[in-house]
């Protein structure tokens, strides 16, 4: 280990509902988390595939969006104030000699922790990237998969490729911030966005304020070490050179199992195997819950994850705190919760079970 290495309870891969409930349970049991998870902000699959799409099995919910559900969830948290580390992965998890785990990330983060919890869904989402040589070079200095502040942008050729609500509402971001030379790139002329967004993309080229190419990147050009221009074919057969100081890629993400299916955990179609009693995989200390895991009878919703939480998290409490009586309190009644939760029992809530 190298560096400055920060030590907790408990790491957890993923920052979905499933992985942000984690949190919450593990809080209650006054159990110290951080979150590491491959987006840039919050909520997983549902908050970056469909924020907009209402939830209808959430229990007491009568529908929510993915975004809500994601900032309900992040507002339950709180009071725990679990450490992100956002826009990195987990490269590397080993046990140490006195039982706990060194875990380290794609930035350099070093965590060791006395327990790790696999929360990552169908895997780590990862953008899709445009096959073109050479192009990964300029991965974070003018290639993004994300957005940025709009005024990094001021007074430059951007180029949005891709045809998700995401791309578009980046798109439009930048042109109604000004000063920005916006093309939006697809090789269709056909949109997985919404009709709003589309609508509006339509309307602004038709102003001119923005422009929308039809065509595939086949080529990128740089002058010394920056990215210049990208050589398009065009749907109805044109080459064309386009000169950019941005590029943004945004066609959407992929799971990836990734490194996870090289820690040597029992593993049964790309699925964590689990002791349903605890939701330990095979490796002692290492809990895996949501998307990611499978036992007999598994279904893959959201609310099955939440169960699987409260027990992970009561299975882990006996390494986090070794020797230590762990006993069920109920949010209704416990003092010490209430604390934690920084509320104020009412006189009901104190005559509750």
């Amino acid at each position: 280990m190298t560096g400055d290495v920060i030590e907790t309870d408990a790491v957890i891969i993923g920052a979905g509902p499933v992985g942000l409930f984690q949190a919450f349970q593990l809080g209650l049991l006054e159990i110290r988390a951080h979150i590491v998870d491959a987006l840039p902000h919050p909520g997983g699959q549902p908050a970056e595939l469909y924020p907009d799409k209402p939830i209808y099995d959430i229990p007491a919910v009568p529908a929510c969006t993915g975004q809500e559900l994601t900032d309900a969830l992040l507002k339950q948290v709180r009071p725990f104030a679990p450490t992100f580390h956002l826009g990195q992965t987990v490269s590397r998890v080993e046990r140490q000699r006195d039982g706990r785990f060194f875990v380290s990330t794609s930035l350099q983060t070093s965590l060791l922790t006395k327990t790790v919890f696999i929360a990552a869904g169908v895997g780590a989402f990862e953008p899709r990237r445009l096959k073109l040589e050479g192009l990964e070079t300029f991965e974070g200095s003018q290639l993004f998969f994300f957005p940025r502040a709009p005024e990094q942008e001021s007074g430059r050729r951007v180029l949005v490729v891709g045809d998700t609500d995401s791309a578009l509402e980046w798109a439009l971001s930048l042109v109604k911030h000004g000063g920005v030379d916006v093309t939006l790139m697809h090789r269709r002329d056909v949109f997985q966005s919404g009709t709003n967004l589309q609508t509006q993309m339509r309307a602004l080229c038709a102003q001119e304020r923005m422009r929308l190419l039809i065509g595939q990147a086949t080529a990128c050009e740089s002058d010394g070490e920056r990215l210049s221009a990208v050589s398009v074919l065009r749907a109805d057969g044109a080459a064309e050179r386009l000169d950019v100081d941005s590029m943004y890629v945004m066609q959407g993400l992929s799971p990836r199992l990734g490194v996870t299916a090289q820690w040597g955990l029992e593993l049964e179609r790309k699925q964590l195997v689990v002791d349903t009693a605890t939701f330990s995989t095979s490796e002692p200390g290492i809990f895996a819950v949501g998307d990611i895991n499978t036992y007999p009878g598994k279904r893959k919703l959201i609310v099955c994850g939440f169960h699987e939480c409260v027990l992970a998290a009561y299975a882990a409490a006996s390494r986090v705190f070794p020797g230590k009586p762990i006993h069920l309190e109920y949010t209704t009644s416990s003092s010490r919760l209430h604390r934690l939760l920084e509320v104020h029992a009412t006189p009901m809530d104190r005559a509750a079970p």
